[in-house]
């Protein structure tokens, strides 16, 4: 398995709408940089959140989600309280090709203000908006910035392409829109 260079990157986001939109070359003025990287693209938030919150004494239960669990926000900046959590998405669409799996990392401007962003691995033919995860581990507000980078995608092509995608197997996110909770599937 090998890490794809920005070379790739391009032609597959240009040719056959891999990312969408695709910028070409890393956006850095005045903001937390975003764009194609060397061997990776920096994914910018969306402006659409979901803030964890206390105030109706909600469990988090990912077989039974409870909408009463947080409150949503359409901002250019989303403030996530101390010691909290923020779902979010990505403002690009992607659409991952049979023999790629994609790794994603948080930027480091965000770790070093102790935001962690996490995303689960992109597997072979999935697509659609990227759901983010930030946690703040301070004891302090912390602020997100929409439209500005939040993460990185790595994108590993593997030795043969796989037996059974993601679009085989009719994964339960698959094309997801928006900031999607979490979800079981369940027999038909």
């Amino acid at each position: 398995m090998s890490i794809l260079s920005d070379l790739w990157i391009r032609e597959k986001a240009t040719q056959t709408g891999m990312i969408e939109p695709f910028v070409e070359r890393q956006s850095s003025d005045g903001v937390i940089s975003y764009g194609l990287s060397s061997y990776g693209y920096d994914a910018r938030v969306a402006r659409e959140f979901k803030i964890f919150t206390n105030v109706d004494n909600a469990i988090v239960d990912p077989k039974e989600f409870s909408l009463s669990g947080f409150v949503e926000r359409e901002s250019d900046v989303c403030i996530i309280p101390p010691n909290s959590f923020v779902l979010a998405r990505t403002v690009e669409y992607f659409r991952i090709p049979r023999d790629v799996m994609v790794i994603c990392l948080g930027k480091s401007t965000y770790a070093r203000c102790g935001i962690i962003v996490n995303v689960t691995p992109l597997e072979p033919e999935w697509e659609g908006h990227v759901t983010l995860e930030f946690s703040n581990t301070t004891p302090l507000p912390a602020k997100i910035y929409a439209n500005e980078g939040a993460c990185q995608f790595l994108f590993l092509k593997g030795d043969q392409a796989c037996e059974t995608s993601y679009k085989d197997r009719a994964g339960k996110y698959m094309g997801q829109q928006g900031v999607t909770l979490p979800k079981i599937k369940t027999a038909n």
